[in-house]
Order: structure tokens, then sequence, then C-alpha cells
């Protein structure tokens, strides 16, 4: 389906474009892998996003589920900052079936004034326009969190971020919360009996250039946080054999708030919406003075993701588990460059 007519606004530079971008590349990833690219259009005006297969998790991801989640709140965070600029970031998920890297396009022309003269709702717009403060201050935190519980209010404020996406979210209660983590640590002990997995997972994390000057992914020794020891918090342990930097180890909450997001179906599709249904949720939650992180191991084998569901939520397919609360923020881990990632064409 082609972009409708529209009103055009004045055009495009490149520095333009590459703020949208650098502000795309802020969202997390599986191991900050950022398996992301980005094509600019100048004559269509148009902004693809495109999934990088050569930053797939082969063994954690065969089926490029949490790559397509990936790219999904890259997606989010690029409407965020194109709304931001005062346009309207007019989306189509999988535009050609010919091309299933290429995961959405974003038409960058058309004024957030001009959609409103138009009568069309630009309410969407204004609110991920709100967002943007957001995209800086969100960083996956590993630490322990407090036992305050998170107010109703909050809670729905982030239901109702993941259902504008097209995606659910529950919360579970805390027995299942404790389910959740028990299954968490099942899944760390698979994964370390699993050869190809720990080979993967140690080229994400253990690579000394990690954090340095020589690598601009993955995740750095001092993002890890502290070692777990007891609690109830789904928090993976990226250096289980405590061959890295010496860490504290200390108590995690006991009840971990968690979330669920679910889709009804379970494709490429529904993958992209989860992804930004899970940074809307996420940058929602910053808003609101929460510290987050993510749990991805737990839903990496179908046996254990099928098991994380909440049969009394109704929720499909868990996309992902969140884990929220009040606790410090996390810390910032580096980028590739907007060079590496953005090209431009004309048409």
């Amino acid at each position: 389906m082609p972009f409708r007519r529209r009103t055009p606004s004045p055009a495009l530079d490149a520095d333009q474009v590459a703020e949208f971008v650098r502000a795309a590349t802020t969202a997390p990833s599986l191991h900050n892998s950022q398996p992301w690219l980005f094509r600019y259009d100048r004559r269509r005006e148009v902004l693809q996003v495109r999934a990088d297969p050569s930053r797939r998790m082969a063994a954690a991801d065969p089926s490029l589920r949490s790559l397509h989640i990936s790219v999904g709140a890259a997606l989010f965070n690029l409407r965020v900052a194109v709304a931001r600029s005062g346009r309207v970031p007019e989306t189509r998920l999988l535009p050609d079936p010919r091309d299933p890297l290429l995961s959405a396009e974003v038409h960058l022309g058309e004024s957030l004034a001009a959609a409103a003269d138009e009568g069309e709702p630009a309410r969407d717009v204004r609110e991920l326009s709100d967002l943007h403060p957001a995209l800086l201050r969100r960083h996956t935190s590993r630490a322990p969190f407090s036992d305050e519980r998170v107010a109703p209010a909050l809670l729905d404020g982030l239901r109702g971020a993941a259902l504008v996406e097209g995606t659910r979210l529950a919360f579970p209660d805390p027995f299942h919360c404790q389910t959740i983590a028990s299954l968490a640590a099942e899944a760390e002990m698979r994964e370390s009996d699993d050869p190809a997995r720990r080979a993967e997972l140690g080229r994400w994390t253990g690579d000394p250039a990690v954090g340095g000057g020589r690598r601009r992914d993955g995740i750095p020794a001092f993002a890890f946080g502290p070692r777990p020891r007891g609690g109830g918090a789904p928090v993976r342990d990226f250096d289980p054999t405590g061959a890295g930097p010496l860490r504290e180890s200390v108590r995690f909450e006991e009840s971990a708030q968690l979330a669920l997001i679910g889709t009804v179906r379970d494709r490429p599709e529904d993958w992209l919406r989860a992804g930004q249904a899970m940074e809307r949720v996420l940058l929602r939650a910053t808003l609101d003075g929460l510290a987050t992180s993510v749990a991805t191991h737990v839903l990496e084998e179908d046996g254990i993701r099928w098991a994380v569901r909440d049969p009394s939520a109704g929720l499909g397919f868990v996309q992902m588990v969140i884990r929220f609360g009040y606790g410090p923020e996390g810390p910032a881990t580096r980028r590739r460059r907007v060079d590496e990632v953005l090209s431009f064409t004309n048409g």
C-alpha cells in the first residue's frame, strides 16, 4: 500500500536525517548488538529501517525474533525523534514481501501542522514527542530495586502505552513472578551447558575491547551490574564463571515487579510491534521515575518461553519480560556511529 498524498514540508537535509537516526540507535537490543541499518531515499522522503543479519545471534535467536524486537525498538525511537521535529512519522511495517530485511518505511515529509489542518488525528504524534526527553535517560539497570510497589495509576499508564502499539501488557502476580525467576535460572543453566550459546555470549560480552575504543557495541563489564546473590529478580549474570572483573555480590529484591508484553500471533510483524511497544513502555517508565531491565534469556527456548506465559492474562505469545521498579539508573553503553548505519539514495 503506497503512502497517502500529503501536504509537503520543507525538505530534510542530511544532518536532520542523521539526528533522527542517532535517536533511533539509542534503543536497547539483544547484547547491545544494534542489528539495524537505515537508508534515506531523498526523492521519496522515506527512511527505510532495515535488519542487519550480520549481527544476528544464531545460537540464542535462530528465529530472529529478538532481532526483530530490537529493530522495532529502534523504529519506535525514530518515530519519537521525527515527531519531536514537528513531522508526522507515517510508518509501514514489512512493506515488501520480497525483501524481508526491510523492516519498515517511515515517510518524513509531512508536518504536524499540515496533518492537523487536514483534520487528521495528531494526538499520537504529540504523545510520541512527549517521550523524547527519555531517549537519552533510558538505560538498562541490572542493579537491585527497592521493595516499594509501583502505584496502580502508573501501571495503567504502562498498560496503555503497550496497547497503543497493538500489544497487551500484563502484570503477573507475585507467585507467577517467582515462577518466572525460577525459569530464568533454568534458562541460564541450559545456556551454560550449550557451548555454542556460551561462545556467542562471550563474543558480545567478554571481549576486553567492549566498552573501549575499539568497539562500540556489546555489553561492557561496567554494565553487568552486581553479581546476584539470592532474591527473586530474573537478572542475567553475564559472567557466571567469574572470569571477568571482580564484582560485588548483592541480594536482589525478593518480589520482583514484572510486566509481560504479549501478542495474539507470533510473526515478524508481531515481533516488530512488540519491539515498538517495549520501547514505548520503557520510555514511559523512565519519565515516571522507574528503573527498568529486560529478561531476554527466559524467552530464548520455546519450552521455557511458553511456561513464562500467564494463562490467566490471555496474553497469547509472550514477546518480552520487563523488570521495573525504583532503583538506580543504569549506565550508558556505546552505540555505533551514525555513518556506520545510515546511507542515502536518490530513489
